[in-house]
């Protein structure tokens, strides 16, 4: 029988494939590089299944132990990256212009992988680990497409677990937390309407810019008026249009702002709503314009069962020690479509530190490959005690 190779060996071999996925980043559900990166490794792992195109390009190994049956757990990671410039100048940049991994989820599969390894090398459990590998998680709801098509049924999942790199905490440190960990993220873009005509004679239209810069300042009353301090929620007004800078003299027919709003408690997300869409109309009205509202609602409250963040805290302070695993981090006005999973399943989500380095969603981002080690080992940590016996 084989010797396992180490986890050291696996983790310096997993930031190669990260630094090779980081320089080849796909968005939302194309990802044919990246599954077939994933789809490949997997298989010559020895995985005992490996399923593609769930939610069109997921990927899904399945582990099976060899101590006997028992429960089935899933371990997530999103492989989706985002549109932007990376500006980091270093050797494994993106080569594909206007896109780049700035939210480490390279770094994420890169791990699972590694622990895919291992895990397939090691079977030392009883029962299954499922490996998620999600598409999309950057506004296209992956996560909700692979379990509208089945996944959890499919391959009997009891338990979910994910995990996310966190700028600024330090590396080989976890944090979290029960109950919310991520805010309900929703989206809406508003067209106002109103009456161009020429700058020099205001008073002849009816100007919809105006109006747009007065709603961005009452929309943030919202928060600071509307809402107990104690109640976390978050307007964001991220995108302004109106008119031509090849037009400056003139007063366009239309505006358009955009943004997200962002809450943690279910009937504030409600209450918030129905006053987002009154303040709208309200000063659409008090400029004589009229306001065309497009709400997107978006991914829920990510929240961790309690027993799973228990089982979390207990996988993670074996990794890094006590000291270094805060079980009770503040919640976070991120959103994650992981959470749709966790409304299906009990599970958690923890955070990973990623060190020193710049935010997530910022061009400057890069995933700590140091950290690759810490990710591996709470992740066969974490399997080997969920699934200790078939007893469970």
């Amino acid at each position: 029988m084989a010797i396992p190779d180490t986890i050291e060996a696996i983790a310096e071999e997993a930031a190669q494939w990260r630094r090779h996925l980081h320089q080849y980043p796909e968005l939302l559900f194309d990802l044919p590089m990246t599954s077939e990166f994933v789809a490949g490794k997997l298989r010559s792992f020895g995985c005992d299944e490996v399923v593609t195109g769930i939610a069109r390009s997921g990927v899904v190994g399945v582990v099976k132990g060899s101590l006997g049956g028992g429960r089935t757990i899933a371990l997530r990671a999103d492989m989706d990256a985002l549109p932007l410039a990376e500006q980091t100048n270093l050797p494994h940049a993106s080569k594909v212009l206007g896109r780049m991994h700035a939210c480490g989820h390279d770094g994420h599969t890169a791990m699972l992988l590694a622990s895919a390894r291992h895990l397939a090398s090691a079977r030392d459990f009883a029962g299954t680990v499922v490996l998620v590998f999600q598409p999309a998680e950057e506004g296209g709801a992956g996560g909700r497409v692979m379990i509208e098509e089945g996944l959890l049924e499919r391959f009997g999942i009891d338990e979910v677990f994910g995990m996310h790199n966190e700028p600024g905490r330090p590396v080989g440190s976890f944090a979290i937390r029960p109950g919310p960990m991520l805010a309900a993220a929703d989206r809406f873009v508003i067209t106002l309407r109103g009456r161009g005509g020429h700058a020099a004679s205001p008073h002849e239209a009816r100007d919809p810019v105006l109006a747009c810069a007065h709603l961005v300042t009452a929309l943030q009353s919202i928060a600071s008026r509307h809402v107990d301090p104690f109640d976390p929620v978050v307007v964001s007004v991220t995108h302004m249009a109106g008119g031509s800078v090849e037009a400056l003299n003139v007063i366009p027919e239309t505006a358009v702002i955009g943004g997200t709003i962002r809450t943690i408690d279910p009937a504030t997300r409600q209450a918030v709503e129905q006053r987002f869409r009154d303040i709208v109309t309200s000063t659409a009205r008090l400029f004589e314009a009229t306001a065309e509202i497009e709400w997107r609602p978006g991914y829920p409250v990510t929240v961790n069962d309690p027993a799973m963040t228990t089982a979390a805290i207990s996988a993670a302070s074996r990794v890094a020690g006590s000291d270094r695993v805060d079980g009770n981090c503040p919640c976070t006005m991120g959103a994650e479509d992981f959470s749709y999973m966790l409304e299906k399943r009990p599970g958690a989500i923890i955070w990973l530190g990623n060190g020193d380095s710049a935010g997530l969603h910022n061009p400057a981002y890069d995933f700590n490959d140091n950290a690759i080690i810490h990710g591996v080992r709470y992740w066969t940590t974490l399997v080997n005690e969920r699934l200790a016996s078939a007893a469970g």
